[in-house]
This record gives structure tokens, C-alpha cells and sequence, in this order.
């Protein structure tokens, strides 16, 4: 990952150089992790789900009372802007919103900070997607939604994923898989699981702590269109280890096989058929070759009047 090629980031309303775009040692959301943030690609010129991203960026800012000054209307148009000015075509964009500078007691309600980060993201899983990658079962559990609210895509929650991905990397793996507090399956540091068994394509929901990620809301709905039976409940960690196939979602990761579990080989260590049926009619709509997902895709040109709310 580089950030040599962005020139432009957007922040507070305003488009700065990149090495002018700085938050205060006294925000508030560096001392306590009160922040949020979507992860989101574009490809070829076109923003895989915008509005979803959005929806959800929305969502999580209400949860942890942080005031957006703008509608969704001007910050889609913000981020197209943001690619535009750094003349990406392909990049990963990240809107963030934080607790700014006000006040560091613990009740207090600061103003929010915005800032919109593009930068160009190869994929790091392109040979993983492929031939599949090793994970663990971490010693870590997810935090319940009643320790704090897992659907809310909230920058200090990644704490616990970090600890869980370094465990694993010291260990030699890919990636770590979290289970829920109840020991059911969760999902992995940073993506949502999915598990086929005989032709049927499994995943849990909220009630398991994930974070309902719009990655796992498309390969439901591509395994429907594809004509899979998709079931969602809670996933017991025994179901993983006799899965067919297996498979992580994510932005960053977008649609990748596993091979092993904790030297457990799955399937036959290889990328099964439904995966790849999977992956590959994914890839085929965000590079928009699927004219019935063309809703998916935001141009970044489309030009849009900016208003605050």
C-alpha cells in the first residue's frame, strides 16, 4: 500500500494537498477511538455501492452521535471529486468521520471531523484468490453487540481485529477467524465467512457479531442470481472444519477461497467450483460486464450539485 500517487484529500469541506490534510493532537477520536469510516473501491472509473457504503457510513456516524453536516448527495460528489483531482480510475477511497478538537472529558460531544482518503490499492490476496489462503482460529472473540455495537463500522473496534491478525501472522497464517462469544463462528479480522455444503451457500448475520459488510450482502445476492440456496444462521466452528468450500468477503479482500484451517485442508486445498462461479461473476460486475448489476456502479464523472444538509 502507497499514498505516493495521492495528491488531494478532501477534509472538512475543503480539497488539500496531501501533506496538509492533519487532524489536532487534541481530537477527541484519537484519544478514544471515537470514529467511523467505509472502505470502498472503484474500479475503472465506476464506485462499487456508493449509496450502500453511504447508507452505512450514515448509520454508524448516528450511532456514536457524530454530526454530518452534509448530505449523502455532496459527499458522494465530494468523493468522485477526490478521484477526480488525484486521476484515479482504480483506488480504494475512505471516508472517515471523528470526534474532532473540542474537549477531552470523556461526555463530551465535539464537533465531527471529515476527510476523504483515495489511493491506489492493488489487491494484496490476487494469488490468495486463487489458490486460497491459511487461517487460524484466534484466541481472540469478538465483542458482543452488547459490549459495543457491532454493525457500526467504528474505527476503535478494529482493535480487537488487529490483535487477532497479529496473533495469526506471528503464527505463520493468512488471517485469523474470530468466533462470537457464544464460540460460534463471527467472521475473519476484516472480512464476513461464507461456507458451501453440499451446493448450499451459508453465512451467519448480526446476531453472530459481524459487521453486515457489503461485500457479504453481494455474494449473497450473486449466489441467489447464480441460483444457490443461501442460508443465514449462526455457524457452529465444526461446520467449518467439514465445509466443502469456504470463502472471505470484503472490500479489501473482495471474494477469497480459504485452503486450510489450522492445517485442516478444506475441500480439496484448492478454490472450489461455487467459490469460483462466485468470484468470477463478482469480478465480472464491478468491471461492468453484467448489464443487470449495472446499479452497482457510481460513475465517478457523473456530475452531481453539492449542497450541505
Amino acid at each position: 500500500m502507497s499514498f505516493e500517487k495521492t495528491k488531494w484529500v478532501w477534509q472538512d469541506g475543503k480539497m488539500l494537498p496531501f501533506d496538509e490534510a492533519k487532524i489536532h493532537s487534541t481530537a477527541f477520536g484519537l484519544h478514544y477511538g471515537t470514529g467511523i469510516f467505509e472502505g470502498i473501491r472503484c474500479y475503472n472509473g465506476n464506485i462499487f455501492r456508493l449509496k450502500e457504503h453511504m447508507d452505512r457510513f450514515y448509520a454508524s456516524a448516528e450511532t456514536y452521535q457524530l454530526k454530518i453536516d452534509y448530505s449523502p448527495e455532496a459527499l458522494n460528489e465530494a468523493i468522485c471529486e477526490t478521484v477526480r483531482r488525484n486521476n484515479f480510475q482504480n483506488c480504494y477511497i475512505r471516508p472517515t468521520a471523528y470526534s474532532d478538537a473540542g474537549n477531552l472529558g470523556i461526555r463530551s460531544i465535539c464537533p465531527t471531523g471529515l476527510n476523504i482518503l483515495t489511493w491506489e490499492w492493488a489487491s494484496d490476496f490476487a494469488a490468495k484468490q486463487a489458490n486460497g489462503m491459511r487461517v487460524t482460529i484466534s484466541p481472540y472473540r469478538k465483542f458482543h453487540s452488547s459490549m459495543i455495537p457491532t454493525t457500526a463500522k467504528a474505527t476503535g473496534n478494529y482493535l480487537n481485529s488487529i490483535l487477532a491478525v497479529r496473533e495469526a501472522a506471528a503464527r505463520g497464517f493468512d488471517e485469523a477467524i474470530l468466533l462470537d462469544a457464544n464460540g460460534n463462528l463471527a467472521e475473519g479480522a476484516v472480512e464476513n465467512i461464507f461456507l458451501i455444503k453440499n451446493g448450499k451457500v451459508l453465512t451467519n448475520d448480526e446476531h453472530s457479531s459481524i459487521l453486515m459488510g457489503i461485500t457479504r450482502d453481494s455474494a449473497i445476492q450473486i449466489a441467489r442470481h447464480l441460483g444457490y440456496e443461501v442460508e443465514i444462521r449462526a455457524l457452529k466452528l465444526h461446520e467449518l472444519f467439514s465445509a466443502d468450500e469456504v470463502f472471505l468477503t470484503g472490500t479489501a479482500i473482495e471474494i477469497t477461497p480459504v485452503r486450510e484451517v489450522d492445517g485442516k485442508v478444506i475441500g480439496n486445498g484448492a478454490r472450489g467450483p461455487i467459490t469460483e462461479q462466485i468470484q468470477k461473476t463478482f469480478f465480472d460486475i464491478v468491471n461492468g460486464r453484467k448489464p443487470e448489476f449495472q446499479h452497482w456502479l457510481h460513475p465517478v464523472e457523473q456530475k452531481a450539485a453539492a449542497s450541505a444538509a
